[in-house]
């Protein structure tokens, strides 16, 4: 007579495999679903790869700080990382956590935004001339901003992008 308990662990799908059925049954996108679970392979990794079922809210609470404290991740990072870690205990396996205070939270910087005064503004549309001096001074008169991600300019450096269609002084060249 065969053992049931080890014929119905051969048979039921791996945990990774069961997130990732129930990260597509709610129509999650492929990103959430890779990033779910490598969040919780690292999680499982660092409690040297027992189950999740048998790891309860304090080794996620250590798990959480430990990102925080020694991994040094942004605010956002570790919030992605629960998020992954709560899914996979009530979606996945069912189980409640009692609420995570324990938890060391990552700090969000604080960004202010960068705003020039005027006689800044002045001093960078006086070394500006002809088609960047009108653009520059368009969008600070009607007051539009403009959001440049990972890009840092120095004062004085504004390039210019040419159409992508040829252009003459007359007008556009079709």
């Amino acid at each position: 007579m065969q053992n049931t308990s080890v014929s119905n662990s051969e048979n039921s799908p791996k945990l990774l495999d069961q997130v990732r059925a129930k990260i597509r049954l709610k129509h999650y996108s492929i990103r959430t679903e890779q990033a779910y679970t490598e969040w919780i392979k690292r999680h499982i990794l660092l409690f040297g790869k027992h189950h999740p079922r048998d790891l309860g809210a304090s080794e996620v609470e250590q798990f959480l700080t430990h990102l925080a404290v020694n991994g040094k991740v942004a605010a956002s990072t570790q919030n992605q990382a629960k998020a992954a870690l709560l899914f996979l205990y009530r979606e996945v396996l069912a189980m409640e956590l009692p609420w995570l205070d324990n938890v060391e939270q990552a700090r969000a910087p604080k960004r202010l935004p960068v705003v020039l005064n005027r006689d800044e503004i002045q001093a960078i549309l006086s070394r500006l001339g002809g088609t960047n001096h009108l653009i520059a001074s368009l969008l600070y008169g009607t007051g539009m901003r403009i959001k440049i991600n990972r890009v840092r300019s120095k004062l004085g450096h504004i390039a210019y992008f040419p159409p992508p269609f040829p252009y003459s002084s007359t007008g556009y060249v079709l």
